[in-house]
């Protein structure tokens, strides 16, 4: 088994799919490991200490695919990687299968075999291969950091001899892996947090990190399937909104994180809840890839709204703290394929409950997602 590592396609990506402790146990399970020439380097892992792992450096991109049996990225393969790429090789990384179907179809005429970490199935065997929940839980402690560094106050309450400042008041809405991790860095900065979800389910969690949760009636459970959250209707996104301007209005700090896979993220923060907010108050929206939680957000870039709110749109922040995500998501890949490999060969079980979730593409078929 011939494992390649390319360097990422995607603009200011800095991830890599595999550090050298994956590695090194990889080989030792029979394999072997070839990594680009610097795919490492903007994660703090340079090619030495690859080599130093056991593994091979390739200059060349097709060189370094044509002869492997399974490709491993953190993004969508660059072109020229995907098209050396042979007939039932299997590719593993974030391939956005819901939001590209197209890509799927290039996939499935490539024929390989690939694999979509995002639709690993959320049950308890497959807890050590959730990237999604390990890169959510990056974005949900650096979201809090970006707001304390934009916020023009303190984050904790601070009894000075000029007096006392009172604490930030943040709300996260949202409290999947990324709102519960930003709870957490909120309260340890020294905030007065509070958090809410339309599932009821996680109020425990929610305040066993210390936080209020907010309580809004729906009318019924907005649980979905593998622990998101399902889309509302349209009258209960209304209802929802017009009940956050209040609720917004009273913080310094919003950190959105409400996706829906497959879909456009729902609109939380109205035009009116910004407005309603103090000047200098700040939102981060970890939806803004997908559309934006707030309705003034712009994925990419900080806004101000005329009220003086700074709006920040968030996007890969997984990528700014590349050396542990890196690491995190390198077990995650190893724990998804070292069931399967024995006597340093892959095979890759099509009935087991994992690899049907999450195969996308396999023998020129499209399995999910894919053009409708």
């Amino acid at each position: 088994m011939i494992v390649a590592v390319p360097r990422e396609a995607a603009s200011g990506e800095r991830r890599v799919a595999l550090v050298p402790e994956t590695v090194t146990k990889l080989i030792q399970a029979g394999g072997s490991v070839r990594v680009q020439r610097d795919a490492g380097t903007a994660a703090a892992f340079p090619d030495e200490f690859y080599t130093q792992a056991g593994a091979s450096i390739v200059d060349d991109p097709a060189a370094l695919v044509s002869e492997a049996d399974v490709v491993v990225t953190v993004g969508k393969p660059a072109p020229a990687v995907l098209s050396a790429m042979h007939r039932n090789e299997t590719l593993v990384g974030f391939l956005n299968p819901l939001g590209d179907p197209a890509y799927v179809k290039t996939l499935a005429d490539a024929g390989v075999t690939a694999l979509a970490m995002e639709m690993i199935p959320r049950i308890t065997r497959a807890q050590s291969m959730d990237a999604l929940s390990s890169q959510s839980n990056i974005a949900g402690y650096k979201a809090v950091l970006l707001a304390a560094a934009e916020l023009p106050k303190f984050f904790p309450m601070l009894t000075t001899a000029a007096g006392t400042i009172r604490p930030a008041k943040a709300l996260i809405l949202g409290a999947g892996v990324a709102g519960l991790q930003a709870i957490a860095t909120a309260r340890r900065l020294g905030a007065v947090v509070s958090g809410y979800d339309v599932r009821a389910a996680v109020k425990e969690q929610v305040q066993s990190l210390g936080a209020a949760f907010l309580e809004f009636d729906l009318g019924e459970s907005a649980e979905g399937t593998g622990g998101y959250a399902k889309e509302l209707t349209p009258e209960q996104q209304e209802r929802q909104r017009a009940w956050m301007v209040e609720q917004i209005g009273k913080n310094d700090v919003v950190i959105t994180t409400a996706l829906v896979p497959g879909r456009k993220a729902p609109v939380l923060i109205s035009e009116a809840a910004v407005a309603a907010m103090k000047p200098g108050s700040v939102i981060v929206d970890l939806a803004a890839e997908a559309g934006g939680n707030c309705a003034l957000t712009k994925a990419g870039e900080t806004v101000t709204s005329p009220n003086g709110v700074s709006i920040i749109g968030a996007v890969n922040l997984a990528s700014t703290m590349p050396y542990d995500a890196s690491q995190l998501y390198s077990r995650n890949v190893y724990a998804l394929l070292s069931p399967f490999i024995k006597d340093g060969v892959l095979t890759l079980d099509p009935n087991d409950e994992v690899i049907k979730g999450a195969c996308i593409a396999r023998d020129g078929h499209v399995l999910i997602g894919g053009p409708a």
